[in-house]
């Protein structure tokens, strides 16, 4: 790769801001953190009739740091890559190509591997808060990922509930800014081995996935994801397509995400918080009594 992938929490993550605390009848001007928020845009180069091409497919709101896991997460979402070997390098733009170049990434595929454009259903612009909503519907995942999450192990309740607060405890710049969410992925006895944070619930997701295909990990069908906000379809379509078997939100899970969940095989778990959750697909992956 064209350089190495940076570490969560990396400078630019926050900004400082000046902020009148309002307390009662009194008032008080003082610093504050903010969790930063960029445009990113996702190019990719790729041998196109002979040639090499570069291609802009995406631009999304996020909190700068982990780039590079980002865009390589979002292609795999698309079910553009599954494998480490199937990116070239990654890079940030030429400066002579863009005025912001640190806020511009392209994925150079390998030689021969093939590029459609036509294929990716998320266009130009996201935002932080919601994503690029674009699958139009299951058979686009069915298609993409003809495979379901294999995770033969069991988890018992004791486990899962713990997984909340080792995920608030090792979120860094939340801790700063109380405004991000957060995507942590887990092994079977709630190892942490992953955390990523972003102004976007779907970036922090892919950003989990793009240092899942970096350090060549995928499928991750022994792993547990864990999403501090509400479980969409987008976000049970990007773990299916990791292989991960199992999904837990702090939120609720949308319809649509509940029926694609079912169909995959994974087990999706809700509102998932201080010693309660609900199982809403796949509960014979967990342990009850």
């Amino acid at each position: 790769m064209g350089e190495k992938p940076e570490h969560n929490g990396a400078p630019g993550a926050t900004v400082p801001a000046t902020v009148l605390a309002v307390e009662g009848s009194g008032a008080v001007s003082r610093a504050d953190v903010l969790a930063a928020e960029e445009p990113l845009e996702i190019r990719v180069v790729a041998e196109v009739g002979g040639r090499r091409e570069r291609h802009s497919v995406a631009v999304t709101m996020r909190t700068p740091g982990n780039d590079f896991e980002l865009a390589a997460g979002f292609l795999c979402g698309e079910g553009m890559l599954s494998t480490r070997e199937e990116v070239w390098r990654v890079d940030y733009c030429d400066s002579s190509l863009s005025q912001e170049p640190h806020n511009v990434v392209e994925v150079h595929l390998s030689p021969g591997i093939h590029f459609d454009a036509e294929q990716l259903t998320r266009h130009v612009f996201t935002s932080s808060s919601c994503g690029v909503c674009g699958k139009a519907s299951l058979e686009a995942v069915r298609i993409s990922c003809p495979l379901v999450p294999i995770g033969d192990f069991r988890l018992e309740p004791e486990l899962l509930v713990r997984l909340p607060g080792s995920l608030r405890e090792a979120q860094p710049v939340f801790s700063q800014t109380g405004g991000l969410h957060a995507a942590g992925l887990f092994d079977g006895t709630g190892r942490l081995l992953e955390l990523r944070e972003d102004v976007g619930r779907h970036n922090a997701v892919d950003k989990v996935v793009g240092a899942l295909l970096f350090g060549e990990r995928l499928p991750a069908s022994d792993r547990i994801l864990l999403v501090s906000g509400r479980a969409s379809f987008e976000l049970v379509q990007k773990a299916v397509l990791a292989g991960i078997p199992v999904l837990a939100a702090v939120g609720a899970p949308s319809s649509l995400a509940l029926e694609l969940a079912r169909e995959q095989g994974m087990t999706l778990v809700g509102f998932l918080r201080e010693g309660r959750f609900n199982v809403y697909s796949g509960s014979d992956r967990i342990e009850m009594e």
